[in-house]
């Protein structure tokens, strides 16, 4: 895959998180958020089962399992805290703080690898989250934090987490189907568990909840996670991290087109930025990884 080619697969996973994030919050009204995720992550991994056979006569690297575990572990925490949270938060709080990543995940880079992102990354991150400030309307949003509010922002950093292991992952050892499996499958069973234990768990609430859950599954998860999941063997992790920032932007064009939300003026400014963001990213970040593969 051509660093372009991974752009633009970053830029569609952002497109199918925007899109789903009002079912993210509708669910809610069926069922718990551990249920949420455990059938989610279910559906995905049957989705993303088929694909195996891309994969079936290659050799792994030593380490590769303890590397995969790791780094579901890390998705499969960001994932159920963030659906947790959004039981006492709002949509729009919620996308801000979890997109603080975008910040995060060079931060996380440093510290753990000393991966330098590079000064276009740091100032593309820190355009793109600030434009999702204004999208979510900034200081008059974010007032009064709540525990909900708390929740997003550990899920911000698990999810920078994950991205730069990811990435990691998936530039030594590939597999990137196989990967994302793994992914579904441990969080799926993670997140089943607990709801069992913790909730309450009905089949009118999932027969309710049906349109919802082909939309996280199929969508929001196995496509969207997939295709990060792919792309990033070919980009580095702060690269990918204000790509997909751009989930506000279709977030909101969602909004506009299937529930006739007619955002302010601010938010049109928010949306701007990011998109200035990714786009100088993309001609700034493409050139320089297509001349790093040229020199490999």
């Amino acid at each position: 895959m051509s660093p372009n080619k991974a752009y633009l697969a970053l830029l569609m996973a952002a497109a199918f998180w925007g899109f789903g994030n009002i079912a993210q919050k509708t669910v809610l009204v069926h069922v718990g958020p551990l249920t949420a995720v455990g059938v989610r992550c279910a559906l995905a991994a049957l989705v993303m089962l088929p694909l195996l056979l891309l994969e079936r006569d290659q050799a792994r690297k030593p380490g590769y399992h303890p590397s995969a575990i790791l780094v579901s572990a890390c998705f499969g925490i960001a994932l159920i805290v963030q659906q947790t949270a959004y039981l006492s938060t709002s949509v729009t709080n919620a996308s801000f703080l979890v997109n603080t990543c975008a910040i995060l995940t060079p931060v996380l880079a440093w510290f753990l690898f000393r991966e330098h992102p590079g000064i276009v990354c740091i100032l593309t991150a820190t355009l793109a989250l600030f434009g999702i400030f204004l999208m979510t309307g900034g200081l008059d949003a974010m007032t009064a934090m709540n525990q909900g509010d708390v929740a997003c922002l550990v899920s911000a950093v698990f999810y920078a987490l994950w991205i730069v292991l990811l990435g990691r992952h998936a530039q030594t050892h590939g597999f990137p189907f196989t990967t994302a499996l793994i992914q579904f499958l441990i969080a799926a069973l993670c997140a089943s568990t607990a709801a069992l234990a913790f909730e309450t768990v009905t089949l009118r609430g999932m027969t309710s909840a049906s349109l919802e859950f082909a939309v996280l599954g199929i969508f929001s998860t196995a496509a969207a996670f997939g295709l990060q999941t792919y792309a990033q063997r070919y980009t580095s992790a702060s690269y990918a991290a204000v790509v997909v920032s751009a989930e506000s932007v279709f977030g909101a064009l969602g909004a506009y087109v299937f529930l006739g939300e007619r955002p302010a003026t601010v938010v049109g400014i928010g949306a701007l930025l990011i998109l200035t963001a990714i786009v100088w990213l993309g001609w700034h970040g493409g050139r320089a990884d297509q001349g790093q593969s040229a020199a490999r």
